[in-house]
């Protein structure tokens, strides 16, 4: 399948959605964005379930990956993510709040691509996600054979 690949967006906070959106609206990536409020819609969004049961079979260029989450928590979506062989390639940046220190060591011993803290003022964050977003959705180039297969 050709043409620009989505964005996975796997965020519950709604100032954080709106500035991550806006920071990558501002440099007009042309990826469609798809928002996640939660872990087990970033997981059904993955892996083709529920309400994504029907979607096209194409993995993201990246998934944006909060930590903190309600139902199930980012530690968990990025687990299950780096142990799928269909989904494992899929380059995953983790960005969050969290300052802590075991959230920076288990996301890179579970395989996360970036741990990014997103950062307190607005410019700050605005760059750092518009980097990301050029970085992973534009240049990074994907290991052939990226589509997840129909289930």
């Amino acid at each position: 399948m050709g043409g620009l690949k989505r964005i996975l967006l796997a965020e519950d906070n709604a100032n954080d959605l709106e500035l991550t959106l806006t920071a990558l609206d501002e440099h007009n990536l042309a990826n469609e964005v798809v928002v996640v409020r939660d872990g087990a819609e970033a997981l059904d969004y993955l892996f083709r379930r529920g309400d994504y049961a029907n979607r096209q079979p194409e993995n993201p260029a990246v998934v944006l990956l909060d930590l903190k989450m309600p139902k199930v928590d980012g530690l968990e979506v990025l687990r299950e993510i780096k142990s799928d062989a269909t989904l494992k390639t899929v380059p995953v940046v983790v960005l969050t709040s969290s300052r802590e220190e075991k959230d920076l060591v288990t996301s890179y011993n579970l395989g996360v691509n970036a741990f990014v803290v997103k950062p307190v003022d607005f410019r700050e964050f605005v760059e750092a996600v518009k980097n990301l977003g050029i970085f992973w959705a534009v240049m990074n180039e994907a290991p052939p054979g990226s589509v997840r297969k129909a289930n």
